[in-house]
């Protein structure tokens, strides 16, 4: 499973981040809202995924693997609310 709780609260995304894994980090980050995310192992992210992170706005630690990633998602998950 590329979505998985670890023993600190943190949600991990791992590997190929599928649009199967958006429901189950859906259900964390509803079971946990203040959860922080942990995505340096990250490969890959479907945008249903990236749709859940961009709506629930967790806090999101570490630099993924990915380059396009990194360069270009990274940014919109840690911009400010307005």
């Amino acid at each position: 499973m590329t979505v998985a709780v670890k023993k600190d609260g943190v949600i991990e995304l791992a590997g190929r981040c599928g649009v199967d894994e958006a429901e189950a980090l859906q259900r964390h980050l509803l079971t946990a809202p203040g959860s922080a995310i942990e995505w340096s192992a990250c490969e890959q992210l479907h945008t249903a995924v990236l749709q859940v992170l961009l709506a629930a706005k967790p806090r999101i630690q570490g630099v993924p693997s990915s380059p396009f990633l990194s360069a270009h998602v990274g940014p919109l998950l840690r911009r400010e609310p307005r």
